[in-house]
């Protein structure tokens, strides 16, 4: 072990000692070395995933005066990302992280710029949807490849369960900050500014999460080309048949809540509230992550993954007959303390049945998954939201809900790995 690592691990006991007790499992963690680097350049790294899509929207608008072309170049750019998102795991599973995400973040980076360009200089319409496209789908994925390597730095270690929570509730905090900081950018600022703050966390955080070798996953290369031809056959993992659409569904579930909770608070004449209850939602995730996170389970983590998701479907089932605003926040505050146990319990499902080589991957499918549903939601909902108001759209997100728990239940058995869950 190097000096720096023992002055790592020293400084991270002297920190652990001082914690209160419910903390030090993640003080714990962090004394692996170089575990704080990687984990907060992902954080930065990946805080364009919140922030990119509705800057998109508020450049694209403020240039043209149109949402209908804003939303749909957003939505491009989001179904790129979901798509290409799968594929680009599997090249970093089989040539390495940094050897992927370097040409990806520079085709990323000009793309955004022309996207930028093209807007300011008012070109036609259908222009913007070529680099916003481009810029979707080359946008690094960081929370898989974070995911990825605490399961290398911490492989076989209980730790990986805090590991798997801290960086859920990274992600929710990300949801938390982003949207604000791209809305008052873009808005205070100059349209463009959003955008491009985005993308300069982007290159910035995904530069440094490069730049740390000693913490990247050992690439483990095919034998020949019977191997190589195995790799890219059958699913990453077995549970990728139940999880897939459930988390396909969970996007519809989250989009439907987040446009219904827009309309419900513009119905009652207070729609910038409608930021404040969302991040609310983000907020009770995020605390129920950090709960989930320090506890040692004994149930197995697919009865886990069951059981909270069918909690937070039952929260959602409540939206549409809640009286006003304030209810309704803390309906939502409550319901989300069961949403980042649900995604933690997912990662660690795959995590533990991911096939040799293909854990990126397997990973990564959640998160298209996701991303596709909430397309596929949005264009559902909105129609919904504009015939019947907000309370039939929080019905239709409770639909979308009871559907992905009833998938979870009916294929509960291929989720069972015989591998100890994370």
């Amino acid at each position: 072990m190097t000096g720096v690592e023992d002055t790592e691990q020293t400084i991270g006991r002297s920190q652990a000692s001082g914690l209160p007790g419910p903390l030090r499992p993640y003080a714990d963690i962090f004394r692996t070395p170089g575990a704080w680097r990687f984990s907060v350049a992902g954080v930065i790294g990946r805080m364009p995933m919140s922030m990119f899509g509705l800057g998109t929207v508020l450049l694209i608008s403020a240039a043209t005066g149109k949402y209908g072309v804003a939303g749909a170049v957003a939505a491009i750019g989001s179904l790129g990302y979901a798509f290409s998102s799968p594929q680009v795991a599997r090249l970093v599973d089989s040539r390495g992280q940094r050897r992927v995400l370097l040409p990806l973040l520079t085709v990323f980076s000009v793309a955004t710029a022309a996207l930028i360009v093209v807007v300011e200089l008012r070109l036609p319409a259908w222009v913007f949807f070529v680099p916003g496209a481009i810029a979707g789908a080359t946008m690094p994925s960081l929370g898989t490849m974070v995911r990825a390597r605490w399961s290398a730095v911490l492989a076989g270690s209980p730790r990986l369960h805090a590991a798997f929570s801290f960086e859920s509730v990274a992600d929710e905090l990300c949801f938390i900050i982003g949207p604000a900081a791209v809305t008052l950018l873009a808005t205070e600022v100059f349209p463009a500014a959003g955008v491009g703050v985005a993308a300069l966390l982007c290159i910035g955080g995904t530069l440094w999460f490069a730049a740390e070798r000693t913490t990247e996953p050992v690439v483990t290369p095919a034998a020949g080309p019977a191997a190589r031809n195995r790799r890219v056959q059958g699913a990453a993992a077995p549970g990728l048949s139940v999880l897939a659409p459930v988390y396909f569904l969970l996007g519809a579930m989250f989009v439907s809540i987040d446009l219904s909770t827009v309309s419900f608070a513009q119905h009652f004449g207070h729609k910038p509230l409608a930021g404040l209850i969302l991040g609310t939602y983000a907020l009770g995730s995020a605390t129920g992550g950090l709960w989930y996170g320090v506890r040692q389970w004994r149930a197995p983590v697919e009865t886990r993954f069951a059981l909270t998701l069918t909690l937070t479907v039952l929260g959602v089932a409540t939206f549409w007959a809640q009286p006003n605003l304030v209810t309704l926040t803390c309906g939502i505050y409550l319901c989300g303390l069961t949403i980042a146990p649900t995604l933690i319990a997912g990662f660690s499902l795959l995590e533990a049945q991911a096939k040799p080589g293909r854990r990126t991957e397997a990973m990564s499918w959640l998160s298209s998954g996701i991303g596709v549903g909430v397309a596929a939601g949005a264009s559902v909902v909105g129609f919904i939201l504009d015939a019947h108001g907000p309370r039939v759209g929080y019905a239709f997100a409770a639909a979308c809900g009871a559907a992905s728990a009833v998938t979870c239940l009916l294929g509960l058995r291929r989720l069972r790995s015989p591998k100890t869950p994370a």
